[in-house]
């Protein structure tokens, strides 16, 4: 805890730690230990730690509480209610980043939540022409406290993009709900009752907004672009054939590691 000197600092958070894994265990939190440590460097008193503590254990995500997510090695700035960033989207980071690209490129990360992926695409590339976008107003807000807030857009899919980037993006990702609505009542609690469901209600096989994405794609990407989202095991041969229904060539990417997989979209080179 960050409160009086530093020598009292130190005392107050050795004498909180034990009581506070000890609270965390019995809520059931899996990694009492650490997150111990995380919540007693986010508070800046014993009263803010308690109050800290109290939501984490009500099942707010850790993330929220502490008001940011570790993604691709960058501290992306969370705030309650915002979809928290999955590490295994780390994955998708991954295989955008190991496509062909012209020098600054037009990057662009649709449904950006925080902006993760766009953060991660811009530390990997800062001579990008990194553009975001979301349709929930707190997502925007996060996402411009992470990334250049003018690049940032608000507004749904590609209607929320200058109209100049048409034609124009080289490398697009878009991280779209691919939760099946009827699987909403199973995700975890963390998930289910503090994350907004516009980031995981996919609709009744999960792809409804992948399709919306794949069908504004071509339109959207410059010749030879590509388009990147995740899709889990059962849905990767429609996620394909919504990529080849629209007119793009696609595969998918799979990582064992991170239990993911990316499908990917290309524009022929040639655009047509």
């Amino acid at each position: 805890m960050k409160t009086g000197s530093p020598e009292r600092a130190r005392t107050d958070a050795q004498d909180a730690y034990a009581p506070l894994v000890a609270r965390l265990r019995a809520a059931g939190c899996v990694f009492a230990e650490e997150e111990a440590r995380l919540l007693l460097d986010a508070a800046s008193s014993p009263a803010a730690l308690d109050a800290l503590a109290a939501r984490r254990v009500a099942g707010e995500p850790l993330e929220q509480v502490v008001g940011w997510a570790e993604f691709a090695g960058l501290r992306i700035l969370l705030d309650p209610g915002v979809f928290v960033p999955r590490r295994r989207t780390e994955f998708l980071v991954d295989v955008a980043l190991g496509l062909p690209r012209p020098d600054a490129p037009v990057l662009v990360d649709l449904c950006c939540g925080s902006g993760a992926v766009g953060a991660a695409l811009l530390a990997a590339q800062p001579d990008g022409d990194l553009h975001a976008a979301d349709i929930d107003p707190a997502a925007v807000a996060c996402a411009r406290r992470n990334l250049p807030p003018s690049r940032v857009h608000e507004g749904d899919l590609f209607a929320a993009l200058p109209p100049g980037l048409r034609g124009r993006i080289h490398l697009l990702t878009a991280n779209v709900p691919y939760v099946p609505t009827r699987d909403i009542p199973l995700l975890p609690t963390e998930a289910r009752d503090h994350e907004p469901h516009t980031a995981l209600d996919g609709g009744a096989d999960g792809l409804t907004v992948a399709r919306r994405v794949a069908e504004g794609a071509r339109e959207w990407l410059a010749p030879g672009g590509h388009v990147l989202m995740e899709a889990s095991e059962a849905q990767v041969p429609s996620a394909l054939g919504v990529f080849e229904a629209a007119g793009l060539v696609a595969r998918v990417v799979e990582s064992e590691e991170w239990g993911a997989r990316v499908v990917v979209g290309q524009v022929s080179p040639a655009g047509v």
